[in-house]
């Protein structure tokens, strides 16, 4: 019997999510939440041009707005996303893709580990629904060199 209530609500959690993501639609634009005037987003460390080990902590700032986890329908909050080595932003009027590093729980700091070279990263700030606020609240590109 609890095999089947299992499979019961494995299958109510996919359809659910079939739900959510169809909401949205492929390339379909979603209405963006209104940034506070003066929010910045920027990373504490490690700072610009920093030399870092393989494992290294990222610390998150934000400022003018608070951190709420995703899907809580708070005013003036969001949550990170970590762009790591991406030339260019995502698309401001979609979901956050799974391949930028979500912090949905609220977290504000990260242990990463990347390959030894030259890497950048960015923080991106998303809304309840992982959406860039509108105008985007997006740190400055830092560069890091990895041992």
């Amino acid at each position: 019997m609890k095999k089947r209530s299992t499979t019961r609500a494995l299958l109510s959690l996919l359809i659910a999510a079939g739900f959510t993501l169809g909401t949205f639609g492929a390339g379909a634009a979603v209405e963006r939440t209104a940034a506070p005037e003066g929010a910045k987003a920027y990373i504490i460390t490690p700072e610009n041009g920093s030399t870092v080990p393989q494992t290294f902590v990222v610390r998150f700032g934000l400022s003018g707005m608070g951190i709420a986890p995703a899907g809580a329908d708070l005013p003036k909050t969001g949550h990170h996303h970590l762009l790591v080595d991406m030339e260019s932003l995502p698309p401001l009027d979609q979901p956050i893709s799974a391949d930028i590093l979500h912090f949905g729980g609220g977290q504000t700091e990260t242990q990463l580990t990347l390959p030894p070279g030259e890497h950048t990263l960015q923080i991106l700030l998303g809304d309840k629904n992982h959406i860039p606020h509108d105008p985007p609240i997006i740190s400055e590109r830092i560069t890091v060199t990895v041992e």
